[in-house]
């Protein structure tokens, strides 16, 4: 089986970033993209569930997997010059912070917002991910991806991606596109996002009068260190929690009884509240119950402090969601992809 291998009864411990210990009856390790329709059609994975994993970073494993897990772990990177634009295939399993700070020592821009972000480059898209006021879908020109619906090879630009805020085609139609490479537009020089979550404080105390995608990159780099924890110390999945985005009339009527709760206008003429900011004033940042909690350094973060289970930990979540609901009214929803138990 060239190209992939297969392995039964699989732990899935150390793949998946809030270290849940479960395990799938399948394991399917992809090196290779042309492969990917053999080993769909290999009996034991055409005929089971399939969950798709890159890094686990971006997973709650509520249970046991009865299926077939498939860790894209295809490299590659292919770089077309036109003008001051570079149109970049990736491979899916290509490490997402790998490729950002690549892309920013050849001199590109655009990536230096989502820099530290956990995941593969092949995850990028189907949730959209974002972060310091930038999101993927701005440079994402066309994503390569196996359709399961018409079993071919989809290109499928921007607009037809669907992106919205954590959102995207691949998430709205779970199951059917495999994203196998991604295509970015990145140019050589941009204006720099800097007026969010303290960027441009972040710069003065480096010392960066003119910064450059690499000094932005840094800051970004110091202010996710201090805030969010880090997997390889606290089982987490990053940030847990979506801001919610709630219709105006709900969001004045709470920035009247709470001025301080932080609300960015949409496009649409909703508003998006900071779920960071509804779980800490809910009393939730830094609880726990047994390994299972909301992280004390950031309240949009659950961790596991040692030994809770997918279903421990989904548990603590949903007592998250309810609380905040019972006292705001605003019902959060998980980002990421939560698998059993549900």
């Amino acid at each position: 089986m060239g190209g992939y291998t297969l392995t039964e009864n699989a732990p899935l411990a150390t793949r998946n970033t809030l270290r849940v210990n479960a395990r799938a009856k399948l394991l399917a390790e992809l090196r290779d993209a042309s492969k990917l329709p053999e080993l769909l059609d290999f009996p034991a994975v055409r005929n089971a569930p399939l969950l798709v994993l890159g890094e686990g970073s971006n997973l709650l494993l509520a249970g046991d997997f009865d299926g077939t897990v498939l860790a894209m772990e295809t490299r590659g990177v292919q770089v077309e010059q036109d003008g001051d634009i570079a149109r970049i295939a990736v491979a899916a399993g290509e490490r997402w912070d790998d490729f950002v700070r690549w892309s920013l020592g050849q001199g590109y821009a655009g990536l230096e917002n989502l820099i530290l972000i956990p995941g593969t480059v092949g995850a990028a898209p189907i949730q959209n991910i974002g972060a310091y006021g930038t999101e993927v879908a701005e440079f994402i020109e066309s994503v390569e991806a196996w359709d399961t619906r018409e079993h071919r090879v989809a290109q499928l630009d921007r607009a037809t991606c669907a992106f919205g805020y954590r959102d995207s085609l691949f998430k709205r139609e779970p199951g059917r596109y495999i994203v196998t490479a991604v295509r970015f537009a990145l140019p050589r020089s941009r204006e720099l996002r800097l007026d969010y979550a303290g960027i441009r404080e972040e710069l003065a105390r480096m010392g960066v009068a003119r910064p450059a995608p690499f000094h932005v990159a840094e800051a970004v780099v110091h202010l996710r260190t201090r805030k969010l924890p880090d997997p390889a110390v606290i089982g987490n999945a990053g940030s847990f929690f979506k801001n919610p985005v709630v219709d105006a009339a709900r969001a004045e009527a709470l920035k009247r009884e709470h001025p301080e709760l932080p609300a960015w206008p949409q496009a649409d003429g909703r508003s998006k509240l900071s779920a960071a900011w509804l779980i800490e004033a809910a009393g939730l940042k830094g609880q726990r119950e047994g390994d299972a909690g909301i992280s004390n350094r950031h309240a949009l973060v659950l961790v596991n402090h040692g030994h809770a289970s997918g279903g421990e930990l989904w548990a603590f979540a949903q007592h998250v969601i309810a609380t905040v609901q019972a006292k705001f009214g605003v019902r959060l929803e998980p980002e990421p992809v939560v698998v059993g138990g549900r």
